[in-house]
């Protein structure tokens, strides 16, 4: 049995592990961030009215993505929704301007991750690919897949299987990877402690060859975007688990790719979320859009000092160049759009994890870009909590900014949950 002197001794030794852990996180932060952008506070606005739209729920919803697109060509924004409690891929139509409906295009996607909606088939309508993690929360086991739902013209879809039996997939995109003027696909396989990034030739009638292109775990997110500038696409992809690392994948336009890191955390709990490629400076290039604040590690999930949003801006021929946006608890989704329309890229950033115990713990946040590269955090809602899924676009057509959000309630508290809320702009913007 321990002694209450040795006992004493091991309980302040990880006291000081703990501190030194959380000193070394922060001072890495402090290090990258030398060139910081100021953020500084700003009052809450109220920028939307808040309506439930689709189908009602019985259990804590968990929505892990949503799309604003016209899916049946009627100049009517509709949404679609990866839900992973029913297990389905679903249209909430817009029937007449603020009108809803919603119905089931696919059953049985055990936890569909992302939606890639496009006229895959060059036949006039739109196509959905679906990336399947096969079950929510990670496993070895697998279960991921990769489907096409082709649709006939009249919003109704046959079902291709384009992978499966494969690590958790997590994203899929599309775009021209090899020049040959039809859609190829990048996946990314999330897995656990296996997973894989790889991108699909397409050889017609919805076959692909399949080319490797990485084989490490964690895998969220695998953009395609010309982020060099030479016209070729290039795969942007983001890895969590203990590696919290950014890569591209520079095309040359014919299908062959050279791999270069952008960023990597020495936290190995860093969290990370999401990456969006866009022109956030508009400097005339690609920069990285990057959230961290993912907490499914943990039970309960919980907001970590580390969590938050930054920017990888791209500098052409050098490294890419960190900068820390704003600290915000469980972030997991950011989109950039200029609400304000003066001209710069403002930011929409919602949480997931934050700490909902606490009224004051945002879901969602706007980053007012005031020029230069310097933002204002305005706070705009604390409920619903776990917000997981942002679309931002005009969705019923009037001229404002709207918000399509979806709820991932894994953890209680279960006070203030919501499935999937259409966030509808006030016809007034806020001005500076």
């Amino acid at each position: 049995m321990l002694s209450w002197r040795t006992f004493s001794r091991i309980c302040a030794l990880a006291v000081i592990l703990i501190v030194a852990f959380f000193v070394t996180q922060f001072a890495q932060l402090k290090s990258l961030s030398n060139n910081l952008p100021s953020s500084s506070p700003g009052e809450p606005l109220e920028m939307f009215v808040q309506r439930p739209i689709g189908n009602r729920f019985t259990v804590p919803p968990q929505i892990s993505y949503v799309l604003i697109v016209d899916l049946d060509h009627d100049s009517l924004a509709d949404v679609v929704v990866c839900d992973c409690v029913a297990n389905t891929v679903s249209w909430i139509r817009q029937t007449a301007r603020g009108e809803f409906v919603e119905q089931v295009l696919a059953e049985q996607l055990i936890a569909p991750a992302r939606v890639e909606c496009t006229d895959f088939d060059a036949d006039g309508d739109i196509d959905i690919l679906v990336a399947v993690l096969g079950k929510l929360f990670p496993t070895n086991d697998p279960i991921g897949s990769l489907i096409a739902l082709e649709n006939d013209g009249n919003q109704v879809f046959s079902k291709h299987i384009l992978l499966q039996d494969v690590a958790r997939v997590s994203d899929v995109r599309s775009g021209d990877l090899d020049g040959d003027d039809d859609l190829d696909l990048a996946v990314t396989q999330f897995g656990y402690d296996d997973g894989e990034t790889r991108w699909l030739e397409n050889k017609g009638s919805w076959t692909f060859e399949s080319h490797l292109l990485q084989s490490l775990p964690g895998g969220i997110h695998g953009a395609i975007a010309d982020i060099d500038g030479d016209k070729a696409l290039d795969i942007v992809t983001l890895i969590s688990q203990q590696y919290e690392k950014t890569f591209v994948f520079i095309g040359d336009g014919r299908g062959k790719f050279t791999e270069r890191e952008i960023f990597a955390s020495e936290n190995p709990e860093f969290g990370s979320a999401g990456i969006w490629p866009t022109d956030l400076d508009q400097d005339g290039d690609l920069d990285v859009l990057y959230c961290n604040g993912d907490a499914l590690d943990y039970s309960p999930p919980r907001p970590w000092p580390w969590h938050g949003v930054q920017w990888l801006e791209n500098q052409g021929t050098k490294p890419f160049r960190y900068h820390r946006l704003v600290d915000f608890g469980g972030a997991v989704n950011a989109q950039p759009f200029d609400y304000d329309q003066d001209g710069d890229v403002d930011i929409f950033v919602t949480s997931a994890f934050n700490a909902w115990d606490e009224p004051s713990s945002q879901s969602l946040i706007v980053l007012e870009n005031t020029g230069k590269m310097k933002f204002v955090v305005h706070p705009l809602a604390n409920s619903p909590t776990h917000i997981q899924a942002l679309a931002v676009g005009d969705l019923d057509g009037d001229g404002t900014v709207d918000l399509v959000t979806g709820g991932m309630h894994v953890a209680e508290p279960y006070d203030r949950m919501a499935r999937v809320v259409f966030w509808k702009g006030l016809p007034k913007m806020p001005t500076k």
